[in-house]
């Protein structure tokens, strides 16, 4: 093959430099419509994707310093016009275009990837009724998800201050641009993660109005997720009465603005207390409207008098009081008479037996009687008799009459231990120690109360 003499040679490094400024000096700034594909955040910040249509496909990159001032979140399919510079990659042979300005392609694309995304969290169940955990009616702790700077967070605020003060947590996170979506979500899941004595009962997530591209990060497919997936019960208020995000289909209430999120929060407390005041009179009038009818009712009731219904029975207590002190002195007299009986044929019983053992042990050749220990056996025995013979005398009516009391009894020989008894019989038989008399009871003469016999 025949060469060019006088063509210069080149080196790789020296001829892509030479591309480089002949692309960049050619184009200069362009503009370019095309649809992301294989987006890429590093962990530099800065965005790496590709610009494609249906014929054709061209790399992009935009540094980090750009990319966080983004309105809106880069992702696949999303349809964008891209202002920059066009340049080559030396170090791959590729062309590419430096971004300096994203911005979508038109409201209608946003739009349709939203409702796309819609559609399909919708499909999962993230948007359903039976997931949303309940709000409560009066939370003790509200935790808000806001920008900490704005009118937002004083509205919300001061409406909570007006309406029924609570204790507030701020979670700040930004509410526009790039990394908004993430911080959104990680507030979300943040306040879910606390310990239970310190985790809100309520949760709102609040910005002011703007363009769909300013709400962008509300239809972020995290915030969503973390929407949907929080065990608090969260209020969304983005935007205006008429703004929509995605988020609020995920939370368990939608709030046309910020400070309609603190009214459905918290009751107004002034209201509560005039229902409660309200509640106790009305408590208060059917507690004494109650008693009233009750009273009535009884009234009309043909009921017997409390004293005619103890009557009878107050009188066969009496009698069968009467009848009981009878009966227990009647009884206490058997029962002494027999201990009487079996303790003087235990003691002689006792007696016999002993006496028994002891001519069976001396019967016995084998056993060697003790002279002083026999004396000693039988003095015992006699003494141990002895006393039980002293308790039964003691114990014998005959002894405590031999002490100057007499038994009163009627003609019958029934026992009378009271006054009023020897009035009513009128005769009486009088036993002493030496015999008995009979006697007639003339008049009562009081006397000073006299010992119990038995």
């Amino acid at each position: 093959m025949a060469t060019a003499p006088n063509l210069p040679e080149l080196s790789v490094s020296e001829l892509s430099q030479a591309l480089k400024r002949s692309i960049e000096a050619a184009f200069g700034l362009v503009k370019v419509r095309g649809e992301i594909s294989g987006f890429k955040r590093h962990s530099s910040g800065h965005l790496y994707f590709t610009l494609k249509d249906a014929d054709a496909a061209m790399d992009a990159v935009m540094w980090k310093g750009l990319a966080g001032a983004l309105r809106f979140r880069p992702e696949d399919g999303l349809e964008v016009i891209a202002l920059g510079k066009l340049t080559t990659f030396p170090g791959r042979s590729k062309y590419q275009v430096v971004v300096e300005r994203l911005e979508v392609a038109g409201v209608g694309a946003l739009l349709a990837q939203i409702a796309e995304r819609k559609a399909r969290l919708e499909a999962e169940g993230l948007f359903a009724a039976d997931r949303k955990p309940k709000r409560p009616y009066l939370p003790t702790h509200i935790g808000i998800i806001t920008s900490p700077t704005g009118a937002v967070i004083r509205d919300i605020l001061h409406r909570l201050a007006d309406r029924f003060p609570r204790r507030v947590t701020l979670w700040p996170v930004p509410v526009q641009g790039d990394a908004a979506a993430d911080a959104i979500a990680r507030a979300i899941a943040g306040f879910n993660a606390l310990p239970p004595a310190r985790r809100p009962d309520l949760l709102i997530v609040a910005r002011g109005g703007g363009s769909i591209e300013d709400l962008a990060a509300f239809n972020a497919e995290n915030v969503v997720r973390a929407a949907a997936a929080s065990a608090i019960p969260l209020i969304s208020a983005v935007g205006h009465e008429t703004d929509t995000t995605l988020i609020d289909f995920a939370a368990g209430l939608r709030a046309p603005t910020p400070t309609a999120a603190a009214e459905m929060a918290v009751p107004v407390r002034a209201e509560l207390l005039e229902t409660l005041a309200d509640f106790g009179l009305r408590s208060q009038r059917a507690e004494r409207r109650g008693r009233l009818q009750a009273r009535e009712r009884l009234g009309g009731l043909r009921l017997p008098r409390p004293a005619a219904l103890v009557g009878l029975p107050r009188q066969r207590l009496d009698d069968a009081g009467d009848r009981l002190g009878r009966a227990l002195k009647a009884s206490a007299a058997l029962q002494r008479g027999r201990l009487e009986r079996v303790t003087a044929r235990l003691s002689v019983r006792m007696l016999e037996q002993a006496i028994a053992r002891e001519r069976a042990r001396l019967a016995n050749p084998r056993v060697t009687p003790n002279p002083a220990l026999l004396r000693a056996r039988i003095q015992a025995s006699g003494q141990a008799l002895q006393a039980v013979t002293r308790l039964a005398d003691s114990l014998s009516p005959d002894a405590t009459l031999k002490r100057g009391f007499a038994i009163v009894t009627d003609a019958t020989g029934g026992l009378l231990t009271a006054a009023d008894q020897a009035r009513r019989a009128q005769s009486l038989r009088l036993r002493f120690a030496d015999g008995t008399i009979a006697a007639q009871v003339d008049k009562a003469v009081p006397s000073p109360s006299q010992g119990r016999l038995f």
